[in-house]
């Protein structure tokens, strides 16, 4: 293959205790929780707003804050959302703690508090590069209409979800031998008899959604059914309008011809989908397209091997690390990259995340908390959820801000000290019975 050379200046704009590297649900949350623990803190996203696959992929439901009925996520996630269903943005459904959103409330509320807490914020950027010097990643570099720019760190979160920044340190990474969790386009309709739509959310009784998936596969022995999941359909938006997870593509984001076909196929088989809906299901016979995703929306790629690699053993044991730092409790969830089939493992105990599943060994000043924290499939295929992640998001922020302050590598942070402020932030932490 044809290769360039280019060599440029790149100016250095800033120098921060902490970079945060992708602004999603544990991007933003990260950033928030350094800068409140005095942390000099800057934050760099993509998009011109925050929320990652929440907001850029209409993924509206926050999963899951509850066990059993019992809060097991807690701190600014548990915040956050409360400050959403205070504004009228956002719905908690018991007994599992599924949060439905509104996206642009979602959008504003995550700015706000990261305003709030005094974080430096760059929109419109994308982390390009880093510079690392004997594991330790002294710049981010990021490039936007501005051009190419450089910020210096003290210590870096990579929560890009696809473990960007780790990978272009050279971050050892996880093979699974077995395909990536597909990817999904939301899509938004209106016009819809929200009414006839029981459920807010997957698993909740009532929900009339069972009926649609069993009419598509008796479609599709007959006619061009495209791949689909669930369906799953959030009808608390407003009525009329309810969000529709069901697209389904076999395909790694990280591969930037993939991800471009990926991109024009699921808008295609959006526009199938739409008109299968409307021919054959009442409830949205009238139904129209709003909109699609900003992007399509990303299970899985990259997984980093971390300090610890946190098996589906210990997952589903709920076993007590003594770094515990976040917990989860989403059933395991692996979506089939051939077909409509999933397999659903619900748990008997909320499980528990440790600490050195965000770290990796010879990497002082790198925290990965976002979907490619160190995990086997299993344990992957429930973390990986939006409260989890934000769960992961809040210790890595807190966790750089104090080796910051004590002069630390990452590996040895102070544990002890680290739980301790967690758990006055309001994080559910302590061994289960």
């Amino acid at each position: 293959m044809p290769t360039l050379t280019r060599t440029k200046q790149i100016p250095v704009i800033g120098e921060y205790d902490v970079v945060v590297c992708g602004g999603g649900p544990a991007g933003f949350v990260s950033a928030i929780a350094a800068a409140r623990c005095g942390a000099r803190t800057a934050l760099i996203e993509r998009y011109g707003f925050l929320g990652g696959m929440a907001t850029a992929g209409n993924v509206a439901p926050v999963t899951e804050f509850m066990h059993q009925g019992e809060l097991v996520v807690g701190g600014i996630p548990l915040e956050f959302v409360r400050c959403l269903e205070a504004k009228g943005q956002g719905t908690m459904c018991p007994p599992r703690g599924n949060f439905v959103c509104h996206p642009e409330g979602y959008k504003l509320e995550a700015q706000r508090m990261v305003r709030e807490a005094g974080v430096s914020l760059f929109l419109h950027a994308y982390v390009s590069d880093c510079i690392v010097e004997d594991g330790v990643i002294t710049h981010v570099i990021m490039e936007s209409k501005s051009g190419a720019q450089a910020l210096k760190a003290g210590y870096v979160i990579d929560a890009t979800g696809d473990g960007d920044v780790a990978a272009m340190a050279g971050v050892p990474m996880l093979d699974y031998q077995c395909p990536l969790q597909p990817s999904t386009m939301y899509f938004i309709l209106g016009n819809v008899k929200t009414e006839m739509i029981r459920g807010y959310y997957p698993g909740q009784p009532g929900s009339s959604m069972k009926h649609v998936r069993e009419r598509l596969n008796e479609l599709s022995k007959t006619q061009d059914v495209p791949q689909f999941g669930g369906p799953w359909c959030m009808a608390g938006m407003g009525e009329g309008i309810a969000i529709v997870n069901m697209s389904r593509m076999a395909m790694d984001w990280t591969d930037e011809v993939q991800a471009t076909e990926a991109e024009c196929r699921l808008r295609e088989d959006i526009d199938k989908l739409v008109k299968l809906l409307r021919e054959n299901f009442e409830e949205f016979s009238d139904a129209t397209l709003l909109s699609t995703a900003t992007q399509v929306g990303i299970r899985e790629t990259r997984h980093i091997k971390g300090v610890h690699v946190l098996t589906g053993d210990e997952y589903k044991a709920a076993h007590f690390f003594e770094d515990s730092i976040a917990r989860c409790s989403h059933p395991i969830d692996i979506h089939s990259d051939k077909d409509n089939s999933q397999i659903c493992i619900y748990l008997d105990k909320a499980a528990y995340l440790p600490y050195r599943s965000i770290i990796a060994e010879g990497f002082p000043n790198l925290l990965v908390p976002s979907r490619c924290f160190s995990a086997d499939r299993e344990a992957f295929a429930s973390a990986r959820v939006q409260a989890g992640v934000m769960g992961l998001g809040q210790a890595a922020g807190a966790a750089a801000a104090m080796c910051c302050e004590d002069g630390r590598s990452v590996k040895d942070a102070d544990i002890q000290r680290l739980r301790e402020t967690l758990i006055a932030w309001g994080a559910y932490l302590a061994e289960a019975d």
